[in-house]
Order: structure tokens, then C-alpha cells, then sequence
């Protein structure tokens, strides 16, 4: 059974201002965790959270500025994913996303 990708109503706005090479790239690593599941480790800078359970981390380019993924498990008996940001490095607040 695939992973159900879905994404808050913050991160489909965030989707909008994506450059179009990020988008791309948000878009592989959706399709890659609808088949594969939650660990990305073939991402750059992949990895959970520290302190957020269930939450992970991917970078989606190099240089700068830096696009970032942040995702979880909203349900794991239907196996559903939750994104949860989508931009710069700069600007997420680790701390405030639930």
C-alpha cells in the first residue's frame, strides 16, 4: 500500500512561491515517499527532527537559498503524510511547526 501525501493549507501556499526547479524537486521527493515511506535517506541533509516525534527533514536544492521539506505521519494505519513546510532554511522555525 502507497503512502498518501497530503500537504496543510500553509505549506500550499508556500508551494506557490517555489522556484520551479524546487517544485520539482518537492515533487520526486513526494512520489519518492508515496512509494518508499517516511525515510528519505538518499535526500540531502535528510532526517528527523530533533525533539518533534515523528517529524523529518530534507533539503530540496543546494546553495542559496536553501528550500527545505518538512513532513510527518498524520495517520499510520492508513499510512498518510502530512507536509507540513516547504521553503528557505532561513525562515522555518523548527520550534513552531506541529
Amino acid at each position: 500500500m502507497e503512502w498518501k501525501i497530503i500537504f496543510t493549507g500553509k505549506s500550499r501556499k508556500q508551494i506557490n512561491k517555489l522556484p520551479p526547479k524546487v517544485l520539482e524537486a518537492l515533487n520526486f521527493l513526494r512520489s519518492d515517499i508515496e512509494a518508499d515511506g517516511l525515510t528519505q535517506q538518499s535526500w540531502p541533509n535528510y532526517g528527523k527532527l530533533k525533539g518533534k516525534k515523528g517529524f523529518h527533514h530534507c533539503h530540496l536544492n543546494k546553495g542559496k537559498p536553501r528550500y527545505v521539506a518538512v513532513w510527518c505521519v498524520e495517520n499510520n494505519k492508513i499510512k498518510v503524510v502530512e507536509i507540513r513546510y516547504v521553503g528557505t532554511h532561513e525562515k522555518v522555525n523548527y520550534g513552531k511547526i506541529s
